[in-house]
């Protein structure tokens, strides 16, 4: 009888970025409010946010969907280009207490809107998942890309509530 042989086992290796777009049946003008207010942004996010966005500034506020409660968000503000571009640095799935990410390298979360024929095209970008430590990236990456499904339902239902 021959040897069987053992396949070798490749190491499955995380995607450096997450992408998401959805079209919304809204104007521009409309999804970029939703996007850049942070009021609005906080309604869609579930986060209940402490201040305005500012280029350059930390925006902080307090995580508002279930179970998450004892997280605070953390993100700085990298560009904002008038309904067009919104972006920020975070640190991804930070939601254990006891570690310190600020010593990891933040992911970049960036905004793209375009008009379509049917309203708004948003893409959602996250990358830099390549940079996080080792025993954080999978689990960082899997979490943030359902976490970005989830929001781009969010933001569409949000957006259609609120025309």
């Amino acid at each position: 009888m021959p040897a069987t042989r053992t396949p070798e086992r490749v190491p499955t290796r995380t995607p450096d970025r997450i992408e998401k777009s959805i079209e919304l049946r809204a104007p521009q003008s409309r999804v970029w409010r939703a996007l850049t207010d942070y009021n609005e942004f906080g309604a869609w996010f579930r986060v209940k946010l402490d201040a305005p966005f500012r280029v350059g500034e930390v925006s902080t506020g307090q995580i508002t969907h279930p179970g998450y409660e004892h997280i605070t968000f953390n993100a700085v503000v990298q560009a904002i280009d008038p309904e067009q571009y919104f972006a920020f640095t975070w640190h991804p799935y930070a939601v254990d207490v006891a570690i310190d990410y600020t010593k990891e390298t933040p992911t970049l979360v960036e905004f793209h809107l375009e008009n379509t024929t049917a309203g708004t095209r948003l893409q959602v970008t996250e990358s830099g998942f390549s940079d996080l430590p080792d025993d954080r990236r999978q689990e960082a990456f899997q979490s943030n890309d359902g976490g970005w499904t989830q929001q781009m339902k969010n933001i569409e239902e949000y957006v259609a509530q609120n025309l």
